[in-house]
C-alpha cells in the first residue's frame, strides 16, 4: 500500500498534464468526468482554443457607446473588483457549490464606456472564434454579473475560460461565456451560440430550459 501511495504521488503531475491535454481536445465534456476535476466539466464548441495571457490579451468594449475601449489585463485588474460566492449550475445537471468568482462588475465597464440612448442589450464574443452570448441591459447591470478575472481565489486558468470570462451568477453556466474577448452594446438581444440551437435566452437557474434546480443566488 505504501508503494502504491508513493507511485500515485509521483505520477500525479503527469496524470494532471494528460487530463488537461485531453480536455483541450474534447469539446464533448466527457473528459470532465475524470477524477481530480473539482466537479467541473470542460466544454468547448471548437476543437482547439488558443491561449492568451499578459502579453496578448485585450477586451474590446464597443457598439453603442460614447467611449469605445480596449482593456488589457492590467487595466481590468486596476478597476473596482467584486467577489461573489455562489453555486455554479450547468443546464446538463451538474453543480459545483460555493464557488468564488472575482472581477470587474460589468456595470462598471458599461458606465466607463458611456452607453448611448436606445441601447437595449449587450453581446459577448469570445476568442475561440465561435461562442457568443447576450444579456438584456437590465440583466447586464445586475450586481452579480462580472467580467471575471479570478476563480476559487486564483487567476482563471485556460480550461476554465481564462484569462477573462463572463460570470452571470443567477443563470445557467452557458451564459457565463469563456475566453471573453468582446463586449458590444446593441439595440436588441442577439441569441447566443446555444440559444440559436434552442436553449433559453433568459437562463435563470430553476426557471428555464425545463429544469427545476434550486436557484444559485
Amino acid at each position: 500500500m505504501l508503494g502504491l501511495g508513493a507511485l500515485g504521488v509521483a505520477a500525479g503531475p503527469s496524470l494532471q498534464r494528460v487530463e488537461s491535454a485531453l480536455a483541450e481536445k474534447d469539446p464533448s465534456g466527457i473528459s470532465g468526468l475524470l477524477p481530480g476535476n473539482n466537479g467541473f466539466r470542460y466544454y468547448s464548441v471548437v476543437t482547439s482554443v488558443p491561449e492568451r495571457g499578459e502579453g496578448d490579451y485585450t477586451l474590446a468594449v464597443d457598439g453603442m457607446v460614447e467611449r469605445p475601449a480596449s482593456h488589457r489585463l492590467a487595466d481590468l485588474r486596476a478597476m473596482p473588483q467584486r467577489r461573489l460566492v455562489r453555486d455554479v449550475q450547468c443546464v446538463t445537471g451538474w453543480r459545483v457549490p460555493h464557488t468564488p468568482f472575482e472581477g470587474v462588475p460589468l456595470a462598471h465597464l458599461l458606465d466607463a464606456a458611456g452607453v448611448k440612448p436606445g441601447a437595449k442589450a449587450v453581446r459577448f464574443s469570445c476568442f475561440d472564434g465561435e461562442y457568443t452570448e447576450s444579456l438584456t441591459m437590465e440583466q447586464a447591470r445586475r450586481d452579480d454579473v462580472l467580467i471575471a478575472l479570478r476563480m476559487r481565489d486564483e487567476p482563471i486558468g485556460h480550461n476554465h475560460g481564462g484569462p477573462v470570462r463572463l460570470y452571470v451568477a443567477p443563470m445557467y453556466f452557458y451564459k457565463s461565456a469563456k475566453w471573453l474577448s468582446g463586449v458590444t452594446v446593441t439595440d436588441a438581444v442577439q441569441p447566443g451560440y446555444w440559444e440559436q440551437g434552442g436553449y433559453d435566452v433568459d437562463a435563470w437557474v430553476g426557471r428555464s430550459n425545463g429544469r427545476s434546480d434550486a436557484p444559485t443566488s
